[in-house]
């Protein structure tokens, strides 16, 4: 998708295809909602095990004993089953291949050091801490529908689903950004640049 071509740049350490497919489902499910109602939840993308160790499952994890082979990000029965499970609370576990490992998962990594924009939720809270502390990516479906990504502890981009989220659109990300729109839908993210110049992680 063209349009996510300042957030799939080559120098994240995560596979690019499975965090735009990532991406793409997240942008589903803010525009789409769950039986008549927003929907909000969050996706943790590579470092796996670290993000495992880091986390904790809520309820009887509902994806964990099925095999691998059926709950890759591609599949379309995967696809809609997570937006069934995007309604209860928690987050979900992305390997870096594409397999959904878990979800339902209350996120406990440590919040110091994490700075954000007045207004952002313990979802967004949790989004950026956990990519502070382990190489992955987090993308945050908003029940106000926008979807951001955090890297590094930081946001990254906003990517606005609607049209009409246009008219009262205010970017809470820090730093020089650009903006793409294309069709229904519309990219806020870091210049390529300021990317680059933040893109290795802490210890």
């Amino acid at each position: 998708m063209d349009l996510l071509e300042d957030i799939l740049i080559q120098e994240r350490s995560i596979n690019l295809q499975t965090l735009s497919e990532v991406i793409t489902l997240a942008v589903e499910i803010a525009r789409e909602g769950r039986e008549g109602r927003k929907v909000g939840t969050l996706f943790v993308i590579s470092d796996e095990q670290n993000v495992l160790a880091t986390s904790k499952p809520l309820i009887l994890d509902p994806l964990w004993h099925h095999p691998s082979s059926e709950k890759n990000i591609r599949n379309p029965d995967m696809r809609e089953t997570i937006k069934e499970l995007a309604q209860l609370d928690g987050a979900f576990v992305v390997a870096d291949d594409g397999t959904v490992l878990s979800a339902c998962r209350y996120i406990n990594a440590s919040a110091e050091g994490i700075s954000l924009p007045l207004g952002l939720g313990s979802r967004h809270m949790a989004a950026a801490s956990i990519t502070k502390s382990t190489n992955c990516i987090a993308v945050a479906v908003s029940e106000s529908s926008m979807v951001r990504v955090f890297d590094n502890g930081e946001l990254i981009s906003e990517i606005i689903p609607e049209i009409w989220l246009l008219k009262t659109y205010s970017s809470q990300i820090k730093g020089i950004y650009s903006t793409r729109s294309g069709g229904q839908l519309t990219v806020a993210s870091k210049t390529t640049e300021n990317i680059k110049n933040h893109s290795s992680h802490s210890d």
